[in-house]
């Protein structure tokens, strides 16, 4: 948990050049930002950064490039930033180089100057010292409010912390202490559900929501794993041969007793192949025939993980219950998502294909806390260090 300083306690006289690390990681459409919403999950730290008349350096990656890729500039997200804060957004040209030092040294107090795609540098997933000492150079304070990154020990997100006083955003305070909450000091009872394709993926959060939770809700393809660990016929369903074994291995954590119940699917939706026109069918059971496969829990299965969430103190969702981005197959993330939109209790949503659920339903304002950090969201939860995080610590 971050107990140290963040962006509220800096004492800002006004001309300060601030590196802020920010995740503007987001899809992109005929080069246009599709969800801003990491965008405007960084508004609250840029702003009050603003407010106090700083000069503001952010960076940011975008994808995956392996190289200057055009297609995976941040222009776009200074674009769409432009549109969201009452502040002149300047694109640089590069990360580092004579013309961002240029760039900085015109930025005028209360602007904003947004460096390229951090991956285009070779040094930054290396942690590059130099990389690191050079972006160091141009600001006075780091602040650090990329979550997201925040499970990776790269020059923008841990090496800069090194040589500048560095604290972290608020976004980036709110995401730990909130997840740090769930593992600590839950309201109860605390139910987690789970989804997506792998156990493998998840085995970790399995194992300890198992003896941390009261219950556990598993769903979307990952289920098959465990019916395949019971022994029931899976047909053509995606079953990930690696996780059976993990998934055995926790169904018989769970029926030792003393830690948290683990509930699967008891009806399934099933089609004859992945594709919206697919044959649909509804199985009272979980045994899937051959040339069937499982695309989606069933009614029944959803009402009863419905009633699980409604108890709950604390709800915390990783994970769609089925192909959801199949309209005929989206009936049981739909009833999840409107059951976490309507608890009575604290709700949290960990990023990834959950929070793309819930903002296509439309729930997204309902909910407690979206994380903007799929990967970072389960490191910590499962009890792992964020490099991102401990380089603040280790900074103040």
């Amino acid at each position: 948990m971050l107990t140290k300083r963040t962006v509220a306690d800096l004492d800002l006289q006004g001309g300060e050049r601030v590196l802020v690390r920010v995740d503007f990681n987001v899809p992109l459409e005929a080069g246009r930002v599709a969800d801003d919403t990491r965008i405007r999950a960084a508004l609250p730290t840029i702003e009050l950064l603003l407010e106090g008349g700083a000069r503001l350096i952010l960076c940011s990656h975008l994808g995956r490039p392996k190289d200057r890729e055009p297609e995976t500039s941040l222009r776009p997200a200074s674009d769409r930033l432009a549109e969201l804060v009452d502040a002149p957004v300047v694109q640089a040209d590069a990360v580092v180089g004579d013309s961002v030092r240029a760039a900085v040294d015109a930025l005028e107090p209360g602007s904003i100057l947004v460096l390229e795609n951090t991956r285009w540098e070779p040094g930054e997933k290396a942690n590059d010292p130099e990389l690191a000492r050079e972006l160091a150079s141009y600001a006075d304070v780091y602040v650090d409010d990329a979550f997201g990154a925040a499970h990776r020990a790269h020059a923008t997100t841990a090496g800069v912390a090194e040589h500048l006083p560095a604290v972290a955003g608020l976004l980036l305070q709110r995401e730990v202490d909130t997840l740090d909450r769930i593992v600590e000091a839950p309201d109860r009872p605390l139910c987690v559900v789970l989804g997506g394709a792998k156990v493998t993926d998840k085995v970790a959060l399995i194992d300890r929501f198992l003896d941390t939770a009261d219950t556990v809700l598993i769903g979307g393809a990952m289920c098959f794993a465990f019916f395949r660990a019971q022994g029931h016929p899976t047909g053509d369903s995606l079953v990930e041969e690696e996780g059976v074994e993990l998934a055995r291995k926790a169904l018989a954590k769970s029926e030792a007793g003393g830690g948290a119940r683990l509930l699967l699917p008891v009806d399934l939706v099933l089609a004859d192949r992945f594709a919206a026109d697919a044959e649909r069918r509804e199985s009272d059971a979980v045994e899937v025939p051959d040339g069937w496969m499982g695309l989606d829990v069933g009614p029944r299965t959803a009402a009863a993980y419905s009633q699980e969430i409604e108890a709950a103190g604390t709800v915390f969702w990783n994970g769609p219950m089925g192909a959801f981005e199949l309209a005929p197959f989206a009936s049981g993330t739909r009833a999840v998502a409107e059951a976490v939109a309507g608890a009575r209790g604290t709700t949290v949503v960990g990023g990834g294909d959950s929070a793309a659920a819930i903002a296509s339903f439309g729930l997204a304002d309902s909910v407690t806390h979206m994380s903007t950090g799929g990967g970072a969201a389960l490191e910590l939860l499962e009890g792992k260090a964020l490099p991102g995080v401990e380089a603040l610590d280790d900074a103040q």
